[in-house]
């Protein structure tokens, strides 16, 4: 048995467990069909002839189980951080004898976590990195137009296409006025670059070669032909930062480059912020996890595993694709995900050790009244009443909690400047 894993073994004797069987048959008696008696009214002994004593015995231990249960946790003093796991040992007119095997939460050493030099990272926006985001709303707001001459590098050629393999056509290697982007890379490499220098109406056999590692096997590694046709060719026209521009654009209270460059600052400060944030939880907690000392439960990881399990899988559920669909496409098995996932559950639940241990030996300390607060002022911040946001974060607790854990980085914070 692992050190923060106990079995503890209680026996129901005689006297409760008669009792226990008494009651049951009383409710399975409302249940079951007899001859010539109403449901609930044929004597214990004609029950007992038909479907014998034993039919009682596991719904009996069924209604002892958690009186059971908590009998042992009040005699071993144990506090649980897992449901445990629970057998049946031996089980007869006599009795019931139970086996629980408990996990405790471990003893968690945490030799330090002040002054490990862990830092947050610089948040300062530069001008360079404003005129950049500007030059990408630019970009993303460009409209195209038709071009006379050739296809050229960042052109959208609008072509039909047909593949060929062996002179056969291929399914799925048809298109009609396919907008394509040159350098893109949305195409077989080398499709792209024999279109450049087409001109409208020319047609053309591009020649290229399937990657071998092509999800559709009787294409992959292969040559193949594809005739193609320029239909229009499209240019990139630059926009300007001009009335027009900004209406487009749609973002309140901006109306001129200032403006605007003043809300993209303010947009790149707090994005580098959260991520200055997000590296330096990642980081202390890696620091503080280097210097302690926890014999994590395999119970605990077990089940963590099986959670971010299920959460990848309603993940890919909302992208429309199963388990099963996944590991087709990544060639790998659910054994290779619970072994990835099992390193992320080990982590996660040392973090949270880690966290709770830092907790109590800063004193830290949220009551309700914070809690409601802190939600009062979450909610404004989403724009939501109060009441949508406690049940989107899982009630006030989850609120205190996070609240918690935001005053423990705020203290290491301060002991690691």
């Amino acid at each position: 048995m692992e050190k923060n894993v106990h079995e503890f073994t209680i026996k129901i004797e005689k006297e409760e467990w008669d009792k226990t069987l008494d009651k049951v048959f009383t409710k399975r008696n409302k249940t079951v069909k007899i001859d010539g008696f109403r449901p609930g009214h044929a004597p214990k002994e004609i029950f007992l002839k038909k479907y014998g004593k034993e039919s009682l015995y596991f719904d009996a231990a069924d209604e002892l189980l958690q009186p059971a249960y908590e009998r042992v946790l009040e005699k071993e003093k144990v506090v649980p951080i897992i449901q445990p796991k629970v057998d049946i040992k031996s089980i007869d007119e006599n009795g019931v004898e139970f086996v629980f095997t408990v996990t405790e939460r471990p003893e968690v050493k945490i030799k330090k976590y002040k002054g490990l030099g862990v830092k947050m990272d610089d948040t300062t926006v530069s001008d360079e990195e404003v005129n950049s985001e500007v030059e990408k709303l630019l970009d993303r707001y460009t409209e195209l137009v038709t071009k006379d001459g050739k296809v050229e590098n960042g052109n959208v050629a609008v072509i039909d296409y047909e593949g060929f393999k062996d002179d056969v056509a291929f399914e799925g290697g048809k298109g009609e006025n396919y907008s394509l982007e040159i350098g893109s890379n949305t195409f077989i490499p080398g499709f792209e670059e024999q279109l450049i220098g087409m001109k409208t109406g020319e047609e053309k056999d591009i020649n290229v070669t399937f990657p071998k590692d092509y999800h559709e096997k009787s294409l992959a590694g292969a040559p193949v032909v594809f005739k193609v046709k320029v239909n229009e060719i499209k240019e990139k026209e630059k926009r300007e930062l001009d009335a027009e521009f900004f209406e487009d654009l749609a973002m309140e209270g901006v109306d001129s480059k200032e403006k605007l460059e003043e809300e993209l600052r303010k947009t790149l400060e707090a994005r580098k912020k959260d991520a200055a944030e997000n590296k330096f939880v990642d980081d202390m907690l890696k620091a503080v996890a280097e210097n302690t000392e926890v014999e994590i439960p395999d119970e605990l990881v077990h089940e963590e595993t099986h959670r971010l399990i299920d959460r990848f899988e309603n993940q890919m559920k909302m992208q429309g694709i199963s388990l099963d669909l996944y590991y087709q496409f990544t060639k790998t098995t659910h054994e290779d995900l619970h072994k990835q996932m099992e390193e992320e559950a080990r982590k996660n639940v040392l973090y949270r050790f880690i966290l709770e241990e830092l907790k109590k030996l800063e004193k830290v300390e949220v009551t309700l009244e914070d809690g409601e607060k802190e939600a009062e002022e979450l909610a404004k911040k989403y724009n939501m009443t109060k009441e949508d946001l406690l049940k989107e974060f899982g009630g006030i607790e989850t609120v205190m909690y996070d609240l918690e854990i935001r005053k423990v980085f705020d203290k290491l914070k301060e002991y690691n400047k």
